[in-house]
C-alpha cells in the first residue's frame, strides 16, 4: 500500500469574500499527479479554496469552507453547544440521522424525505458553500416498509470541491440519479453492511462514483470497516489517519484513490 504524504495545515487568513471558488462537479476528473491530504486544527481559519471535513460521529459531519459550516445528518448534537451550523442536512431512514427538534438558531435547516409539497428538493446558495440533494427510495423510516424519495444524497460544492454524502442509501443509484449527483471529489459513504446497503453494493457505488477521497462512516463496532477496507484492497490505498477531520483543496487530492479513516469526534 502506498502511504499518502501528510502535510501541515497552512494557517489561513481571514476570509474577506464569501465567493465560492468554481468547482467541477459535472466535469470529468483531472486529478494531480502528486498525492497530498492536510490535517487540520479545529479553530483555525479555513481557506476560501479549501474545505475542512470533521467526523463528528455515526454519519455526521462538519463541513467548513469561507466561513460556512454544514453539518451531515444531524441529530440535534455536535458537541460544543455555542457552534452553530448554518445549514443541516437529515434523513429519517432512522432516528440516528434527523431531529424532531434542531437548533432554533440554525438558519437552514434540510430535511432529505418528501413532505404535502412533495419529494425535498434543494439547491441552497449560501455564497461560499452551494447544498443541493438528489432524492433515493428507502424501506422507509425505522423498516416500515418502501418509501419513494425516502433519502436524500447531499452534494455540498465548497472550496472548488464537490463533496457527497449518501446518507441513509438503501438503493443502488440508477443512471439519472448518477447524473444528478455528477463527479465527487470527496464521498462518504457508509459501511454497516446491511442497515444501509450490503459492502459489495456499496462498493460497486464507490467505484462508479470515483471520488478522489472516500471517507467510511456509519460503521459502529468497526468490523464492518474492516470488511470494506479488504473489499477496496488494491484499487484505493487505505489510509488511517489518526485524525478526526482534514482540510481538502482540489490541487492536493490523491492523484490515486484513496479511503481515509477519520476518528469520530465532535466539536471542542
Amino acid at each position: 500500500m502506498r502511504i499518502l504524504a501528510l502535510c501541515l495545515a497552512v494557517l489561513a487568513l481571514p476570509a474577506t469574500a464569501q465567493e465560492r471558488p468554481p468547482s467541477n462537479c459535472f466535469a470529468l476528473a483531472q486529478g494531480p499527479d502528486a498525492p497530498r491530504v492536510m490535517p487540520a486544527s479545529w479553530g483555525e481559519e479555513v481557506q476560501t479554496d479549501h474545505a475542512r471535513i470533521r467526523y463528528l460521529g455515526h454519519a455526521s459531519f462538519a463541513i467548513t469552507s469561507g466561513g460556512v459550516m454544514a453539518v451531515t445528518d444531524y441529530t440535534g448534537w455536535i458537541g460544543n453547544p455555542d457552534v452553530v451550523p448554518d445549514v443541516v442536512t437529515m434523513n429519517n431512514a432512522h432516528s440516528t440521522h434527523w431531529t424532531a427538534n434542531p437548533d432554533p438558531r440554525i438558519p437552514h435547516v434540510l430535511a432529505g424525505w418528501p413532505d404535502a409539497n412533495g419529494p425535498a428538493q434543494y439547491e441552497l446558495d449560501l455564497g461560499a458553500m452551494l447544498v443541493r440533494n438528489v432524492t433515493t427510495d428507502t424501506r422507509g423510516p425505522f423498516g416500515e416498509g418502501a418509501r419513494a424519495d425516502g433519502n436524500s444524497i447531499f452534494v455540498f460544492e465548497a472550496g472548488g470541491l464537490c463533496i457527497g454524502h449518501l446518507g441513509h442509501l438503501h438503493q443502488i443509484p440508477n443512471d439519472e440519479q448518477y447524473a444528478a449527483i455528477g463527479r465527487l471529489d470527496v464521498l462518504m459513504v457508509p459501511v454497516d453492511g446491511g442497515y444501509t446497503l450490503g459492502i459489495d453494493d456499496m462498493a460497486g457505488i464507490v467505484k462508479r462514483l470515483r471520488a478522489s477521497v472516500v471517507i467510511p462512516m456509519h460503521w459502529f463496532s468497526g468490523a464492518s470497516l474492516e470488511v470494506f477496507k479488504t473489499r477496496m484492497e488494491g484499487e484505493f490505498d487505505i489510509v488511517e489517519t489518526g485524525l478526526s477531520e482534514m482540510d481538502f483543496a482540489p490541487s492536493e487530492l490523491p492523484g490515486r484513490p484513496a479511503i481515509l479513516i477519520l476518528d469520530p469526534t465532535p466539536i471542542p
